[in-house]
C-alpha cells in the first residue's frame, strides 16, 4: 500500500503519514509491542509545534541556543548533553490512551502542560550547554549540582524562596530543579514574573536569571554534542515491561494505599451525613494543596 498524498495550501502535494498498525489494536496485545518497533517521530505532531514555539520564545529573548530533541520513554535530560528526551506517547494519541489506561495520567498531554515541561527541561539543557553549573553565584542562589537526588523530599508549601511552575513544589527537590524552574519561569512570556514574584526572596533568582541568559546572549554553548541518551529505537523492551516497572516505582498498583486513612477522615456512616463531603472540601482546599 502506497502513502496516499493530500493537497496544501501551496498547491503542492504533501505525503500523508500511514497510520501505524498497531492503531486499532486492543491495550492487551499493544502492550506486547517493543518500543523500538512502535515507528513514531516527533515531526508531524502537535509536539512538533510546541517545540516550535519554546525554541521561538528563545529567540525572542536573544538567545542563539537550539537543544535537540528525541522520544525515549519518559521526560529527561542528560548530565552534560544540550538536548531533551520527551515520553514516547506524546507522540500519538493510541499511545496518550494507553499511558493514560496504565498510569492514569499523561504527562504534558495539554499543550499548556507540555510547554510547561518543555521549558522546564530546555532550562537543564541551557544549564549543561554553557555549564552554568559551576558559577560561584549561580550555587550559591541554587546550591550546587553535585547534591545528591533525594528519594524523597519534604517540600515547604509556604516557602517564598522557590518558584512555583510545576506541580509538588518542585523547585524544591534539588537545586537543579530549582535553576530550571526558574528559568522555565523567566522564560514564559505571560509569567509576569517581576509582579508576580515582586515580595517574593525567590526574585534574586529570577533577576540572575535575567543577567545570566543576557550574559550568555553574547556567547557560544561549551557543550555542542546532538548525543541522545535511550531514543525510543534503541529500546527493546515491550510496552508491557516498560509499564509494569513503572507502575512498581509509582505504586499505581496499590490505589488502595490511603483508603483506610480516608475512610476515617471521611467516614460514609450514617450519623456523619450531615457533614462537608470529601469533594466539596478538596474543593475549597484545592489552592491550599496544589
Amino acid at each position: 500500500m502506497h502513502d496516499e498524498t493530500i493537497k496544501v495550501k501551496s498547491g503542492l502535494l504533501k505525503p500523508r503519514k500511514r497510520k501505524p498498525v498497531w492503531v486499532s489494536w486492543p491495550d492487551d496485545k499493544l502492550l506486547d509491542v517493543r518500543m523500538c518497533d512502535l515507528g513514531v517521530s516527533i515531526d508531524g505532531t502537535p509536539l512538533e509545534r510546541r517545540i516550535s514555539e519554546v525554541r521561538k520564545e528563545l529567540s525572542g529573548r536573544g538567545i542563539d541556543f537550539g537543544p535537540h530533541f528525541w522520544l525515549s520513554d519518559d521526560w529527561f535530560t542528560p548530565d552534560g548533553v544540550p538536548g531533551v528526551g520527551i515520553p514516547f506517547y506524546l507522540a500519538h494519541p493510541r499511545l496518550a490512551k494507553l499511558e493514560m489506561n496504565q498510569m492514569l495520567e499523561v504527562e504534558g498531554s495539554t499543550k499548556t502542560w507540555c510547554l510547561q515541561i518543555l521549558r522546564h527541561e530546555v532550562g537543564h539543557a541551557i544549564d549543561n550547554a554553557f555549564r552554568l553549573q559551576r558559577r560561584h553565584r549561580r550555587q550559591k542562589l541554587f546550591g550546587k549540582s553535585s547534591d545528591n537526588y533525594p528519594e524523597y523530599y519534604t517540600p515547604r508549601p509556604y516557602s517564598k524562596s522557590f518558584v512555583l511552575h510545576l506541580d509538588s513544589w518542585y523547585a524544591q527537590s534539588h537545586p537543579d530543579e530549582d535553576f530550571a524552574e526558574t528559568f522555565a519561569v523567566w522564560l514564559d512570556p505571560k509569567a509576569d514574573w517581576q509582579k508576580r514574584y515582586a515580595d517574593w526572596p525567590a526574585l534574586k533568582k529570577l533577576d540572575y536569571m535575567h543577567d545570566l541568559m543576557h550574559d550568555i546572549r553574547r556567547r557560544q554553548p561549551v557543550e555542542t554534542t546532538t548525543r541522545t541518551v535511550e531514543p525510543l529505537s534503541s529500546i527493546k523492551k515491550t510496552l508491557r515491561q516498560h509499564y509494569e516497572t513503572k507502575r512498581a516505582h509509582y505504586g499505581i498498583d496499590r490505589p488502595d494505599f490511603y483508603d483506610r486513612d480516608l475512610r476515617r477522615l471521611f467516614s460514609d456512616a450514617a450519623e456523619f451525613s450531615n457533614n462537608q463531603p470529601a469533594a466539596k472540601f478538596l474543593k475549597r482546599i484545592r489552592r491550599d494543596v496544589r
